[in-house]
């Protein structure tokens, strides 16, 4: 039987005016409507396509590629509200309701919101929920260090960021690991830091200090051939100056600076560092 709410591999049973239908392997007809029917699909082929139901409450395929399927998390723009709820653009014909039941604070038209899409078990219908924690966390996180997971950034704290990870646990990335400009709703590969006594996740966008400092070396060598082979920055810069120009931390820069220094690709010089 077709999954609601997911991608499915569907038999095409027979073609009519107004598109196909698809067998879900328990002898029930799906209907890929004319509108995405293409020459190439033909009777007994296998196509892959997202079921969901209609406007109409019909069980009906696409193959449009929503933003976000059921038992995931997106960061989708709110298209319109009325008496019912929310709608949101998450890339089909037919918008995804948030109830006023689902929402934290009343939605607003136009403005983005992270939200977690999931089939509702009395209406079969597929709608979405602003409430994140209720679906965070319902397993025990099995992580080791410098794993590597799926990150959506969804709130900024004064701590640094919550992040979803891998549409199952919150996660912590701290503003003073995080160098680079980050946006909610950006999905990124990020590695475990730690998991806490507590079962709170600690991340890191770089799996280790070594290969963070590599990027970091051939950054300031494209830096400095870009600017006649001079910076002023060193080792007695600011943490603030150093983090504008390199979205680094100073540490890092000066273990970038000292390695090109034994490479003997720079010199330190009392004002600055020179390209050799």
């Amino acid at each position: 039987m077709a999954e609601i709410g997911k991608y499915n591999d569907l038999t095409i049973k027979k073609r009519v005016d107004f598109g196909l239908y698809l067998d879900d392997g328990d002898d029930n007809e799906i209907l890929l409507p004319l509108h995405y029917v293409t020459d190439d699909m033909e009777v007994g082929e296998n196509i892959n396509v997202f079921v969901y139901k209609d406007s109409e409450d019909r069980i009906v395929a696409t193959t449009e590629h929503p933003r976000a399927c059921v038992g995931e998390f997106a960061f989708l723009q709110v298209k319109a509200v009325n008496k019912i709820g929310a709608f949101l653009d998450w890339g089909l014909l037919k918008d995804l309701l948030v109830p006023f039941r689902e929402q934290k604070m009343r939605m607003i038209e136009g403005r983005y919101y992270v939200v977690y899409v999931y089939l509702d078990d009395a209406s079969q219908r597929i709608v979405a929920s602003a409430k994140l924690d209720k679906f965070l966390g319902n397993k025990i996180p099995d992580y080791q260090p410098r794993d590597e997971v799926d990150i959506l950034v969804a709130q900024r704290t004064d701590l640094g960021f919550k992040v979803i990870v891998d549409n199952l646990f919150w996660g912590m990335l701290y503003h003073d690991e995080i160098f680079g400009e980050l946006n909610i709703g950006e999905r990124h590969k990020a590695y475990i830091k730690c998991v806490r006594d507590d079962e709170k996740i600690d991340l890191v966008l770089w799996k280790k200090p070594s290969t963070r400092v590599k990027g970091l070396t051939e950054r300031i060598i494209d830096y400095l051939k870009h600017n006649n082979g001079f910076m002023k920055l060193n080792d007695s810069s600011s943490p603030e100056e150093i983090r504008v120009t390199f979205e680094c931390s100073k540490k890092d820069f000066k273990r970038a600076i000292g390695n090109l220094y034994k490479a003997n690709k720079v010199t330190i010089e009392p004002d600055g560092v020179k390209l050799v």
